[in-house]
């Protein structure tokens, strides 16, 4: 594998062979956010532990780079993000979807005149149109378009035209990989930082109370009430006016600058609404309860002159003379409360969102590039940084506050304030039990910003940036969180916080009254060694020796709030306390007697047992003076003294304290304590015994109590663990390689370490608390070894005294069991020091000039003469040695010992070292790496760098690890997850290893990895996908290609020794065998050997593609973007630029080519996808899914004699054998081809066309396909797409917004505090096991995703939008590329028969798609070279081909484009003269350009007749110039042709004008068709186009009828052609279908016959055309719901397919049939047809349309207001929304009452209507709704002109219309052409009224399943008592007496035989109502019953009257209108209007 050498070098060098100088170990100083590191003080010797803590602190971070690291993969990782600039290198692509102007100047609002139409759309005169475009000025032509040139060079012309100007790196273009997938981006861990949480800055502005008399002093604190604690230390602030702060002038001899801060910035770092700030306000000691103090305050105001003047002056006399007596004398005064709640709510809940997601247990939200974003945001805030949160959501808040509470003297501890906050919290009740003050308190809280200039810490040193004019300073103050914070130290912090809490001296003689306690820090008993080493107050020094409490008034057990915070000395001695002295306060000035009275003392001692005391303490106090010693002892434990000490109440605690520390320092942890000091025991000159805590430790005992601590280690609490973590485990690691000798004895702790180790990390991963990233490793052991681990120490040596003399062990151990053997280091640098212990005679001289050593080493006492015997020897770098002939050292390598430890690990240990394999990997690295670094042997040949033994350990580890792997894969889901880990620690290890050992042992370690694991494995897709992230780690190696051999590819079998590239490829090109070359595309064994980690990646990915199992998608999805991201990296890796080299790169890929073709039937089909949305792209579901319906070129594509295959490519892919297997996603899909397309573009285009030669044709068409697909997957999708956010989604996103803020504000959030800082929190959540490392997937978090889009700026859509315009055409390309690679091979084998079709139907695809101008101008040169080369065969072969060619090339010579106009134009005026030079007449382009023009005009509405007229006109001028054609009839041809166009195009600008009605718009496609009745090829095109406007707005029934009539005209034509009797008989056939069918067959013999070329030339006129026509009919009938007609459209259907024998088809078309009739049975009447109402137009202003009437069709269940507000919402917008009236009623209208200046309407709903003897055939629902031609309405009128009247006068007239054609038609509305009118007389009214009564009855009383309360509805209407003009009334009017005229008898007897029916009826639903009522309508019932029976006794006289005359013979009356309801209705004549009026 390592052959390197001999191979080209030269190649290899450009990429960097492995360079000398891989690695690089830096050391970086550590960031300090102060401008000097936090150290001890100066001039102290320190012992050893606080020297390594300040030490860990201090030094730099020892990181290991690996030199070329950053060039391939960080890249990627990067997505360009190093090419920040990357867009501004590209060129604009210009879209003209983009172009276009959104707004069409046609449709503003307002007025604008209804455009009309002319009678009949003039198809004559033609001369109008020619002066037309003959006005026009042609565009500049194509000036070589006309020039002979050979085929052959016009197309090398193109091919360097398409080669410049082009795009160098593909993937650059190419959205980066999801990184969900990304598993080689190892995130870097955070530096390990000072933990800081949401800072808040606070600033007092001002402070003050009505009347100003005294100085005032501000103390401010955060208080959280939910944990009743405080969380923040003191800050101090003084606002007094300089004039009243003079008063103190005596007592502050200094004021230091960091004392006069006014600003603080708290931190917080768990946000909650419980959380408040408190102010606590004190004054100067005075006489007086505070309550006394108060009362001026209260009552007196400023403002007021005259007494309250003198007052405030006297008051302010006094204050001052109480401050110069007792200024040093606090009293508390007031306080005052800010809930922090608003101030969290706007500000962090923002930023808590990633935390409760983490922490909460209901992160389902989170993914991981979710949490990799905001992880980085929240790593990045350390500071609330105001970048990394939008500030908006936070403001500054100003607060002005007017009340202060007085504080109460017996309530000051906190106890009382969590109670007082409580109350305030749950109501501001305080303020009636609590007396206020009126005051003024204004202040500003806001986001802390991240560099405050001027801040000081809590240690007041000064931070970055400090800038140099300084006025106050900002002070940081201390949080003390509620919870633990699990952030290791990084700065040396060492304070302590005294609290007094209470004292008892009640029992006291009277004098202690007001008492005081000085608070100081002795280092002695002399009261000269108080320290200076606590924090003042505000206005006064930084540092005193002496702090008093606060003082209540005449209190003898005062409760004290004060904190006294003390900077702790680094070095405490037993001499160190804290000293109490109590003291009374005398407020009054007595003569002679001083102010302080003393009471007593008391004590605590800060050391116990070398540990600091920190806790409660309730000490006792002492009266006298303390005795001498006192300070060793604890005030309790003092032992009696002589004299005896007096005590308060005999020596009981009377005094509480609380002592707290903040260091990192003192761990204040047991065990750790124990560890520090036992290994500082070996380290430091100790005397023994030592004690720790109340145990003594001898030397023998040592090693066994070293090795307890050890093992407890792990017991310690986690907070303090983490906080020490890196000391500790720099400690363990120093303990597994040190040699040591205790007691004169070797000890060996390394198994003891290694297994501490081992559970630490455990531990710490398993904590719940703890952050991971998203690989599952635990952040903070992650930044440890990245930043702080180092090799341990130089190695210390182990010496044993000889007599007088010295000797180093010569031979050395591995000390560990198990192994022997020697280990030889010749190391020049690591010389020994070697410190004799018993032999003092011996001198040593440390000269170390090594300044950094001796630093480390700090200064040891060197010569010692004690008899110790344990120690560490110690070597550092320059000591030179003592010892004449230095040997070899004994020494255990780090990596050798960590190696062999994993490896003899067992039980417990061993499971979790695998577990977290992880970081002893890492661990193994970066030792490796320092060790290489250090013995600088990196010259050395790689494979002698590491020992044997160690190499075999690795393998060992690397097997164990492999079979760990396969055994958890085998268990359940969690533990997949787990091995998933596993497996990535185990690619990165190899990944890393690969820099640093032999690469051969490397590669064996791989392969073992992988055969190992599908021996073990049985599941495909887990192996596979873990074999894939395992390698794709390993391909992200910089050195990836050099690892795989990428110049041995077999294209450049060097000829020469070293051939130049050039040389290579023309050689290569010409020499080799054919079968090499094919050979070359595929994944050989050989390949395999050859390129060893692309080979196993190519398996993996075939083996992924192939497979159909369960689960596999994701795999595939995960294969192909393991592929995709490596091409990326090298186009992303400045070392790969050169071209010779991307060549060589490339065809280390190509057996990808062989990959994707046979994956070919898996890919995901854009074209179908696409087909819907392609042109419209609306953002909208719905109408994807209608026009779903709509006939597209697909179908026609389709029907075109695919056997019917309609899939969508046309392309029946089913021809090709194939393997059948789950296709991919189109994610999957793009990634793949965009690889494929990658392949194509970079390798050798000699080579790519010497391959295509060779393929066999099945195989060519395969790539066709392949291009087919791929021009419709990177279609330019444009901008809009990209910013359109669907509003479900971001309502989607504010809830789950809403519902983490309401989390977090329950409190019920912010868990584990590191999530702030660590950068991916990956699976936190409670339920570890649930969450621990879920790949999260996008579905969850649609929300985020969404907002994300959101958020872009326009900048970043448009950048975005230029690199897809740029991929889009860069992709483009090389597709075209491909063609012309094709083309020209196949051209030369000569079988381009069947090619060159592929190749159009690809060309043609990519002409549909939105393409570039730069693309386009290539595709039509190529296009016209195909013209010039195949011309003939084109015109003859390709038949469909070339119409779609001619519609596509149409419709860019319609574009606002001038340069794809030219083209466009040259294109087709090349495609009429060759077609006309090869047939000499062009019939058929004629019929296929004016065809395609209509259906352009049809379809496009953005389509711009202006543009395609200025093209015709140069298509006229190429006509006109060109010089060969003019002695032919060529030019006269195209000019009729032109003329033709143009005329067409004038009926589309018609068009344009009534976009907005679509009834109007219907009448004028109907119309245009109707013009082309004499060409059937453009009426049928017209007709598919309305079918299609129809199918838009979703009326499915007129888009079928469209096509009915479509395929009627094709069934005229066939049937002309040859009489075949299974085809329908022309348009006879389809009456059934539509009676309106027969219009289609006035097309006579004589105007057409269908031998004229050109003429039916359509694809539609054929058989298979005919039954796509009628299929689609069908689906759409089925669509609209007439599944009855759908029957009589497959009845002519089926014969066809059977005489056909496609049984196929006829199972589909009957299992439809089946479908129909099943959909009639299940709906029947609950379908839904149309509702039809009559729209009559009135008034000038409609110009043809004036006194027109319509029947419109509208959906099935409009109102007559909807339609009624549609059109004249419509006509309101042409004439003006006044000018507009629709007329309510619908009587006849009269126009001479109407206003001529207005338009009228005049809408009616009306039902269809039959005669009686039509019912009879008319049975079912449908049939009452179908082949509709007459409508009814009524209208009620009474003869004096009211609508309505009594019932002896209501009259109805009866309008019954005819329309012109039967409904459903072609268009949703048809014109009335005769109108009647019958009048029905009061009586007929009456008898029409009874009749539907009875129906009524009838059917709810026959209804099944009876409906009960139908049924009483109805009889409710018909017996209830009080119906109004009910039945009786009617027979009270009409029926009481026989009427007088004779006419009426008949009427009369009629009614009567009515009422008899109606009182039978009603007595049978009476009787039915019985049998179905319940219990409790028994009453109902009977009063039902009753009014029956009354009905019946009213009703019975009138109905047994008989008229006798009418039961005489009768002379037969002749009707004026026969069969209408026997005579019933009169034809209102003349006679009888004259006479009413």
């Amino acid at each position: 594998m390592t052959r390197l050498n001999n191979l080209d070098s030269e190649l290899a060098q450009e990429l960097g062979d492995f360079p000398e100088d891989d690695l690089d170990i830096v050391f970086t100083p550590k960031e300090c956010r102060t401008l000097q590191p936090a150290m001890p003080e100066d001039g102290v010797e320190l012992d050893s532990h606080v020297r390594d803590c300040v030490q860990t602190y201090i030094r730099e971070w020892l990181i290991v780079n690996r030199k070329n690291q950053g060039n391939s993969d960080t890249c990627s990782l990067k997505n360009k993000g190093s090419r920040k600039d990357f867009h501004k290198t590209l060129q604009k692509q210009t879209f003209e979807s983009e172009t276009l102007d959104s707004g069409d100047t046609n449709f503003q609002a307002g007025p604008r005149p209804v455009p009309v139409l002319p009678e009949e759309a003039s198809r004559t005169t033609l001369t109008s149109s020619d002066f037309d475009l003959r006005s026009l000025q042609p565009d500049p032509r194509l000036e070589n378009l006309l020039r002979q040139v050979s085929a052959e060079e016009f197309e090398r012309q193109n091919e360097e035209a398409r080669r410049t100007n082009r795009h160098a790196e593909l993937l650059a273009l190419y959205p980066s990989v999801d990184e969900e997938d990304a598993v080689e981006i190892r995130p870097v861990p955070d530096r390990p930082n000072e933990h800081l949480g949401n800072r808040i800055l606070v600033k007092l502005q001002t402070l003050k109370f009505d009347i100003e008399i005294e100085p005032l002093f501000a103390c401010i604190a955060l208080y959280d009430i939910k944990e009743r604690k405080k969380i923040s230390e003191n800050f101090h602030c003084d606002l007094n006016p300089d004039t009243l702060r003079g008063f103190l002038r005596s007592h502050t001899p200094s004021i230091d600058l960091s004392t006069q801060a006014r600003s603080a910035v708290f931190s917080v770092t768990y946000p909650s609404s419980d959380i408040y700030l408190v102010i606590k306000i004190e004054k100067v000691l005075q006489q007086g309860e505070i309550g006394d103090c108060a009362e001026p305050y209260m009552v007196l105001k400023e403002s007021e002159a005259g007494k309250t003047k003198e007052k405030i002056e006297k008051l302010k006399a006094q204050a001052e003379s109480f401050c110069q007596r007792l200024g040093k004398y606090r009293m508390p005064f007031a306080w005052i409360p800010i809930g922090l709640a608003n101030f969290f709510n706007l500000s962090t809940l923002e930023r808590e969102i990633p935390e409760a997601e983490g922490l909460n247990g209901k992160g389902s939200t989170s993914d991981k590039r979710a949490t990799l974003l905001q992880a980085r945001r929240l790593s990045e805030r350390s500071l609330s940084s105001e970048d990394s949160y939008p500030v908006s959501n936070f403001k500054r808040i100003s607060l002005t506050l007017n009340t202060f509470f007085k504080q109460e003297g017996d309530r000051l501890s906190d106890e009382d304030l969590f109670k007082f906050l409580a109350d305030f919290k749950r109501s501001s009740s305080l303020q009636r039990r609590i007396k206020t003050l009126p005051g003024t308190l204004k202040l500003e809280i806001s986001p802390a910003p991240e560099n405050l200039g001027y801040c000081l810490t809590p240690e007041l040193l000064p931070v970055k940036p400090f800038p140099e004019n300084r006025n106050r300073p900002h002070k940081e103050i201390l949080e003390f969180p509620i919870r633990e914070v699990y952030v290791p130290h990084t700065i040396y912090r060492n304070l302590l916080y005294v609290y007094p809490q209470r004292l008892n001296f009640a029992n006291r003689p009277a004098s202690a009254r007001n008492i005081t306690i000085k608070i100081q820090f002795m280092c002695g008993e002399d009261p000269s060694c108080a320290m200076p080493v606590i924090f003042g107050k505000s206005s006064g020094s930084e540092f005193v020796q002496e702090i008093y409490t606060a003082i209540t008034y005449h209190n003898k057990s005062p409760d004290f709030y004060e904190e006294v915070k003390i900077k702790l000395p680094a070095k405490l001695t037993e001499k160190h306390h804290l000293l109490f002295t109590f003291y009374h306060i005398s407020c009054q000035p007595k003569q002679g007697a001083s102010v302080e009275t003393l009471l007593g003392y008391s004590w605590l001692p800060i050391l116990l047992n070398d540990r600091l005391q920190t806790g409660h303490y309730c000490l006792p106090v002492a009266l006298d003076k303390l005795p001498v010693h006192y300070s060793i002892h604890s005030p309790e434990k003092v032992p009696s003294q002589t004299p005896p000490i007096k005590w308060v109440e005999g020596h009981k605690g009377v005094f509480n304290v609380e002592v707290q520390a903040v260091s990192s320092v003192h761990t204040q942890d047991n065990h750790l304590e124990k560890f520090f000091t036992l290994c500082h025991s070996l380290e430091s000159q100790v005397t023994f015994p030592i004690r720790l805590m109340d145990q003594k430790i001898t030397e023998a005992t040592l090693e066994h109590e070293l090795k307890l601590s050890i093992i407890c280690l792990n017991s310690s609490r986690l907070e303090p663990l983490v906080l020490f973590l890196h000391l500790v485990l720099d400690k363990l690691f120093q303990l597994a390689v040190q040699p040591m000798v205790i007691a004169g004895q070797t000890a060996n702790f390394s198994q003891f370490a290694f297994e501490s180790v081992v559970a630490i990390v455990n531990s710490l991963h398993n904590s719940k608390d703890l952050s991971k990233d998203q690989h599952g490793r635990n952040c903070l052991l992650a930044s440890y070894v990245y930043y702080v681990f180092r090799l341990p120490d130089p190695q210390r040596e182990v010496v044993k005294a000889g007599a007088g003399s010295s000797t180093i062990l010569t031979e050395s151990r591995y000390y560990t069991f198990g192994r022997t053997s020697a280990v030889s280091v010749g190391s020049k640098l690591l010389q020994s020091r070697v410190i004799s212990c018993s032999n003092p005679d011996i001198a040593v001289t440390p000269t170390a000039t090594d300044e950094e050593v001796k630093n480390i080493m700090s200064s040891k006492p060197m010569d010692h003469s004690s008899s110790r015997m344990s120690f560490y020897v110690e070597g550092t770098n320059d000591m030179p040695s003592i010892c004449a002939s230095p040997r070899p050292s004994n020494k255990k390598h780090f990596h050798e010992e960590l190696a062999l430890q994993m490896v003899v690990s067992t039980g417990m240990v061993r499971e979790s070292v695998f577990k977290y394999a992880w970081f002893f990997f890492e661990l193994l690295i970066k030792s490796m790496a320092q060790y290489v670094h250090n013995i600088e042997k990196q010259d050395n040949p790689r494979r002698s760098r590491f020992s044997d033994r160690f190499k075999d350990d690795i393998t060992t580890i690397v097997s164990v690890v492999t079979s760990e792997i396969a055994a958890l894969l085998v268990k359940p889901q969690k533990e997949n997850e787990q091995a998933e880990k596993i497996n990535i620690s185990l690619a990165f290890f190899l990944y890393d290893l690969l820099s640093l050992m032999d690469r051969g042992f490397v590669f064996n370690l791989i392969k073992h990895y992988c055969n190992q694991l599908s021996n073990k494995l049985s599941s495909l897709s887990t192996l596979i996908s873990m074999r894939l992230e395992f390698l794709r780690i390993l391909c992200s190696h910089e050195h990836y290609l050099n690892l795989n051999l990428f110049f041995m590819t077999s294209v450049s079998a060097p000829a020469s020794p070293s051939p130049s590239l050039s040389s290579q490829n023309s050689s290569s090109c010409s020499s080799f065998q054919d079968q090499k070359i094919a050979g070359m595309f595929d994944l050989s064994a050989e390949y395999r050997q050859q390129h060893f980690l692309t080979g196993l990646l190519f398996t993996e990915l075939a083996a992924a593609l192939d497979a159909d199992s369960e689960g596999i998608s994701k795999v595939q999805k995960k294969a192909v973007s393991a592929v995709l991201s490596l091409l990326s990296s090298h186009d992303l890796d400045p070392r790969c630029s050169k071209k010779e080299l991307k060549i060589k790169i490339a065809a280390l890929y190509l057996p990808l080519v062989g990959i994707i073709l046979d994956s070919l039937p898996q890919l995901h089909d854009f074209t179908i996808s696409d087909a819907r949305s392609a042109k419209g792209r609306t953002g909208n579901p719905e109408e994807e899914q209608e026009s779903a319906g709509a006939i597209n070129q697909n179908v026609a594509l389709a029907i075109a004699g695919n056997q019917f295959n309609l899939r969508s490519s046309g392309i029946s892919l089913l021809s090709l054998p194939y393997r059948q297997s789950a296709t991919l996603g189109p994610d999957t899909t793009r990634n793949l081809l965009i690889c494929f397309l990658w392949i194509m573009k970079n390798a050798d285009q000699n080579l790519i066309q010497k391959w295509i030669a060779d393929l066999p044709s099945m195989q060519l068409n395969r790539i066709l396909d392949l291009l087919f697909i791929c021009v419709s997957c990177f279609e330019y999708k444009g901008k809009q797409s990209s910013d359109k956010v669907s509003t479900q989604v971001l309502q989607k996103s504010r809830d789950v917004k809403a519902r983490l803020e309401e989390a977090l504000l329950r409190g019920e959030g912010a868990r584990g505090e590191m999530m702030k800082r660590c950068r991916i929190p990956a699976g936190n959540d409670r339920s570890a096991g649930l969450n621990e490392n879920l790949r999260w997937r996008k579905e969850q978090t649609h929300w985020r995703q969404a907002n994300e889009r959101q958020d872009k700026t326009k900048a970043e859509l448009d950048q975005e939008a230029l690199i897809s315009g740029n991929l889009a055409t860069e992709a483009n390309l090389i597709i075209l590329d491909m063609q012309e690679n094709i083309i020209q091979a196949s051209f030369a084998a000569e079988c381009r028969d069947n090619l060159l079709g592929g190749v159009l139907k690809v060309l043609v695809n990519s002409l549909g798609c939105d393409q570039s101008t730069t693309y386009l101008t290539h595709c039509f040169a190529t296009l016209r070279a195909l013209i010039a080369k195949f011309g003939d065969f084109l015109f003859e072969e390709e038949v469909e081909q070339c119409a779609d060619l001619c519609q596509r090339v149409l419709h860019h010579c319609s574009s606002s484009i001038d340069i794809t106009r030219t083209q466009a134009c040259a294109t087709l005026y090349l495609l009429m003269r060759y077609s006309f030079s090869s047939t000499s007449n062009f019939a058929r382009v004629k019929m296929q350009v004016t065809m395609s023009l209509a259906s352009l005009v049809g379809k496009s509405p953005e389509f711009n007749e202006e543009f395609l007229r200025r093209s015709l006109r140069t298509i006229l001028a190429y006509a006109e110039e060109d010089a060969d054609m003019q002695a032919t009839p060529f030019p006269i041809q195209v000019e009729e042709l032109l003329c033709n166009l143009n005329s067409i195009l004038s009926d589309t600008v018609k068009m344009r004008e009534f976009q907005e009605d679509p009834e109007m718009l219907m009448d004028l496609m109907y119309r245009i068709a109707k013009g082309y009745q004499t060409s059937p090829d453009l009426r049928l095109t017209w007709l598919q186009n309305m079918a299609e406007k129809h199918t838009k707005r979703k009326c499915y029934t007129e888009a079928a009828m469209c096509l009915v009539h479509a395929a009627a005209l094709v069934a005229e034509y066939l049937s002309m052609l040859e009489d075949r009797n299974y085809l329908p008989v022309g348009s006879v056939s389809f009456q059934n279908v539509s009676s309106n069918v027969l219009e289609e067959s006035a097309v006579s013999d004589d105007i057409l016959s269908p031998d004229e070329d050109g003429i039916c030339s359509g694809r539609y006129f054929s058989e298979s055309g005919l039954v796509g026509l009628l299929e689609q009919a069908a689906e759409l009938f089925s669509t609209g719901g007439l599944y009855e007609t759908v029957n009589e459209v497959y009845k002519i259907v089926i014969p066809i397919l059977e005489a056909h024998r496609d049984f196929r088809k006829l199972t589909l078309t009957h299992s439809k049939l089946q479908k129909a009739f099943d959909s009639i049975i299940n709906k029947g009447q609950k379908r839904m047809f149309g509702t039809y109402f009559r729209v009559g137009f009135y008034g000038s202003k409609f110009g043809d349309l004036d006194e027109q009437e319509f029947v419109y069709k509208e959906p099935a269940i409009t109102k007559l207001p909807e339609i009624s507000h549609r059109l004249e919402g419509f006509y309101g917008q042409c004439f003006g929304e006044d000018a507009v009236e629709v007329i309510k009623d619908s009587a006849p209208v009269d126009k001479r009452k109407l206003d001529p200046n207005k338009a009228y309407i005049q809408i009616t709903f009306v039902e269809p209507y039959f005669d009686e003897y039509e019912m009879k055939d008319r049975v079912t629902y449908f049939e009452k709704n179908f082949n509709l031609c007459r409508f009814m309405y009524t209208t009620p009128f009474t003869m004096d002109g009211r609508p309505r009247g009594e019932l002896s006068e209501q009259y109805k007239r009866n309008t019954i219309l005819t329309t012109m054609h039967a409904f459903p038609y072609i268009k949703t509305r048809i014109n009335v052409i005769q109108k009647e009118e019958f009048i029905l007389t009061p009586i007929e009214v009456a008898i029409e009224d009874m009749r539907k009564k009875t129906q009524e009855l009838t059917a709810a009383t026959n209804q099944e399943p009876p409906d009960a309360k139908m049924l009483q509805m109805v009889l409710q209407g018909s017996v209830g008592a009080t119906v109004n003009q009910g039945p009786l009334e009617v027979a009270q009017v009409f029926l009481a007496e026989i009427p007088a005229d004779p006419k009426l008898y008949r009427h009369h007897n009629k009614l009567r035989l009515c009422f008899k029916e109606f009182i039978m009826r009603c007595g049978e639903a009476v009787e039915k109502n019985k049998r179905l009522i319940t219990a409790d309508q028994r009453e109902y019932q009977l009063e039902l019953r009753k009014n029956y029976g009354k009905l019946k006794e009213n009703l019975r006289p009138m109905i047994e009257r008989k008229i006798p005359e009418l039961y005489k013979p009768v002379v037969k009356v002749h009707s004026t209108r026969e069969s209408f309801r026997n005579h019933s209705f009169r034809k209102y004549d003349a006679q009888t209007s004259s006479q009413s009026t």
